[in-house]
């Protein structure tokens, strides 16, 4: 039995704790350098997308390391219970933000499984700052994990996450994504790397 994450299925929920013989390889020569802006990986993506006008305009900057930092503004758009961010819309946030950090792996991933512990409640109008880490990699398997503070990076801690990336090839998005979709992304993507000489992450 395989999952659709491609991986065996073992009759449980995936691990997000690396296991004992994981490893943290080198961030990969051609990653953003530390300082960096992470480009979106799409632009009409609902999370980082410059393109899309009721996202989050998550942005990300590659950090030391296998780190980064990213942010964004809950407004009014983002709201679950009134005057709050919807606890979804912050897990979102989180999956892109963790799924950013494959840029430094440079090497396509996508979401196994991720935890999300929500800590205090999250204002619309108050800006949410992430950092984030690779903390292991065994074979295709990815594990990272994140924390999120209130209006500065050493503001209280307003979630943390932890989740299972899993290493795929470019023809994964090829495949399953839809076609007008994954060639509007390709071309974003060929822009990007024509400015930036950025490695191929996504389509």
């Amino acid at each position: 039995m395989t999952s659709d994450a491609g991986i065996p299925g073992r009759g449980g929920l995936l691990p997000t704790t690396p296991p004992p013989d994981a490893v943290l390889p080198e961030r990969n020569p051609s990653a953003p350098a530390p300082g960096q802006p992470i480009p979106s990986h799409y632009s009409r993506c609902y999370v980082c997308g410059d393109a899309h006008e009721m996202g989050l305009a998550l942005r990300v900057v590659a950090g030391e390391g296998l780190s980064l930092t990213g942010e964004f503004t809950v407004t009014e758009h983002h709201q679950g219970a009134p005057g709050l961010a919807h606890g979804g819309l912050l897990t979102a946030a989180f999956d892109d933000a963790l799924g950013s950090l494959n840029w430094l792996l440079t090497a396509p991933a996508v979401t196994g499984r991720l935890e999300t512990d929500f800590r205090r409640p999250v204002p619309v109008g108050s800006t949410l700052h992430i950092h984030a880490e690779v903390v292991g990699v065994k074979g295709r398997k990815v594990f990272t994990r994140a924390v999120g503070r209130l209006d500065s990076p050493d503001g209280p801690v307003a979630l943390t996450a932890a989740a299972l990336f899993i290493q795929v090839p470019i023809e994964h998005f090829t495949t399953h994504g839809r076609a007008e979709d994954v060639e509007r992304a390709r071309a974003d993507r060929a822009v990007q790397r024509s400015v930036a000489n950025l490695p191929e992450v996504n389509p």
